[in-house]
């Protein structure tokens, strides 16, 4: 398993480092390390599960923890986010006026990728530069302009002036860091994605920060994008939130 987000999991999910590499499901009670990924953090964690290794490992309040501890202590990693289950889980979580809020697929990028940007112009965007593009539809994706987890570098592709495709990166942690896209309707299918996100990949990964990339668990094209641009799957995980 890669080191860094050994560590990065062993923050997010209060835990040591060997309790993310053995074998088996551990329960935590939450609380806030220096260290953990903080996009759109909540105010209070009820309850995040991360399957990770074939393995899981449940963060949250004291009350949702113990109940998960009871059902779910030799739960398969691997098949604990069926949809059934999850019906389950979240007749569990009503109880205490929360539901799952999603579950997301996640890869890493640990290894740099040759890239061909054949004759599209290429432009990098510092962390400052990045600022114009608040509020611009067409980029919602690449940033995300959350104060915690600032968003620090941006690259994009263009044909005769016109950006057709930006990626972003968000410091998430002090050791990882995410990537987002946009491309323009017309300018898909035609693998401008992949080529952004392996720029954004390579260039993180020369500051030593290792690139991750989440998606929806349907949204195929995302995750082809991820693949083609150099990323692996590492793990997989589910949010709660409270109810309206």
């Amino acid at each position: 398993m890669n080191k860094t987000l050994c560590k990065q999991l062993s923050k997010d999910y209060c835990c040591e480092e060997k309790d993310v590499l053995d074998e088996k499901n551990h329960f935590f009670i939450h609380s806030y390390l220096e260290g953990r990924r903080r996009y759109r953090e909540q105010e209070e964690c009820f309850l995040k599960i991360v399957s990770v290794n074939s393995k899981l490992l449940f963060c949250g309040k004291k009350q949702i923890i113990d109940i998960c501890k009871e059902k779910y202590h030799d739960y398969p990693g691997e098949w604990f986010f069926e949809a059934e289950n999850l019906r389950k889980l979240n007749q569990i979580l009503s109880e205490f006026h929360y539901h799952i809020e999603a579950v997301r697929p996640f890869f890493i990028g640990e290894q740099m990728s040759d890239v061909d940007t054949g004759d599209y112009d290429v432009k990098w965007y510092t962390q400052e530069e990045i600022f114009q593009f608040k509020g611009d539809p067409r980029f919602k994706e690449a940033f995300t302009f959350v104060k915690d987890a600032p968003d620090v570098i941006g690259v994009s592709l263009s044909r005769d002036g016109e950006i057709l495709t930006m990626a972003g990166a968000s410091a998430d942690s002090p050791y990882m860091w995410q990537v987002g896209i946009d491309t323009l309707e017309k300018a898909r299918g035609k693998g401008l994605g992949s080529i952004a996100v392996a720029l954004i990949k390579n260039e993180i990964l020369k500051k030593g920060i290792l690139p991750f990339y989440g998606t929806s668990l349907s949204h195929i094209i995302s995750q082809k994008t991820a693949l083609n641009a150099g990323f692996v799957p590492a793990w997989a995980e589910l949010n709660c939130t409270k109810d309206d």
